[in-house]
């Protein structure tokens, strides 16, 4: 089969295209024929060497796929509702960049009915990160006021859509007045210029004082200390990365006071059973909102496989609103 291999740490021109056996399936996993694969910023801090592989994972980068189940554990595909021929899109650990896929089937979920696999193959990591980190750690409820940083990011467009449909008070950073813009379009309530505004003052004017009670943060470094201060009583802040640096030094007298949670998580070193509990609760409750329309995925822009490199520089410029897509034939 082909994929795209890592060839040495460094710029995207180490993403080269080249050939590997194909995978084997082995008890609890299917093998998809994959027709898209989704890029996520994990991939580009693998290609740079900031983001090692876990032990017993492929080196060929990649974290969601859509395609079609070509074989797999024939009891556990049944237990599971899912069958040979099945349009589907999978979490997997590693190994998405490639045009077979193993994937375990826990983490599979049918195409949602209406989508494409391109547009399905932008799901699984932003979905199960948000639902994973935004209504499972964070315990975002309907009426309470949530804040995104970079609200045009993949986790961004889905963080927005997600809140907003479930109720919530959405507000977005971004850094230009166009993705402000784009922000606003995909339901948030407000959406602050991070470049023109500070997030913090404008955070608490938007809620009268009172400040946010549900953060997602994917920058740490300096902005914990102003998101610290920008949480409502009992408010919880969600790290999921750390664009920003590592080290943060915050008035920990507030978190005494208004009894905040500071808190984040990382989703591609957990084990199966636990992605499990996230695919299932995805299944219930966002699948039914993709296949009315209520919540869409954003497809920015797709590359052939081939071109990944393209892909990445792209990313890497942080033009992009949304997904960027890489394709295997015709998808």
């Amino acid at each position: 089969m082909k994929v795209i291999e890592i060839y040495g740490y460094g710029a995207p021109d180490v993403l080269r295209l080249a050939e590997r056996p194909l995978p084997v399936a082995g008890l609890g996993e299917i093998l998809i024929r994959v027709s898209a694969s989704g890029i996520n910023r994990p991939d580009v801090l693998q290609r740079t060497g900031n983001y090692p592989v876990p032990p017993g994972v492929t080196d060929i980068p990649g974290l969601e796929v859509a395609g079609v189940i070509v074989e797999g554990d024939a009891d556990e595909l049944l237990n599971s509702g899912l069958a040979v021929g099945q349009r589907v899109c999978a979490l997997v650990a590693g190994g998405g960049y490639a045009e077979y896929c193993v994937a375990p089937i826990a983490q599979t979920l049918p195409v949602p009915l209406g989508l494409t696999d391109v547009e399905a193959a932008s799901l699984p990591e932003t979905f199960f990160t948000v639902w994973s980190n935004v209504f499972d750690r964070g315990r975002l409820q309907h009426g309470e006021t949530f804040l995104v940083q970079g609200g045009t990011s993949g986790i961004g467009v889905t963080a927005i859509q997600l809140a907003k449909a479930m109720g919530a008070q959405v507000m977005a950073t971004a850094g230009s007045n166009e993705k402000c813009a784009a922000c606003l379009a995909l339901g948030a309530d407000y959406a602050i210029n991070y470049k023109t505004h500070d997030f913090q003052t404008e955070a608490m004017r938007l809620t009268q004082g009172k400040g946010v009670d549900v953060i997602l943060d994917m920058v740490a470094g300096s902005y914990v200390a102003k998101e610290v201060e920008c949480l409502s009583e009992d408010g919880r802040l969600v790290i999921i990365a750390v664009q920003g640096g590592v080290k943060s030094e915050f008035n920990a007298g507030l978190v005494l006071r208004r009894r905040l949670t500071v808190t984040g998580s990382t989703l591609r070193p957990r084990p199966i059973a636990f992605k499990a509990a996230i695919a299932k609760a995805c299944l219930e409750k966002v699948w039914p909102l993709l296949e009315n329309g209520a919540v869409k995925p954003v497809i920015y822009q797709t590359f052939s496989a081939e071109d990944a490199p393209k892909a990445h520089t792209l990313m890497e410029t942080n033009q992009h609103v949304g997904k960027i897509v890489l394709t295997w034939g015709a998808a």
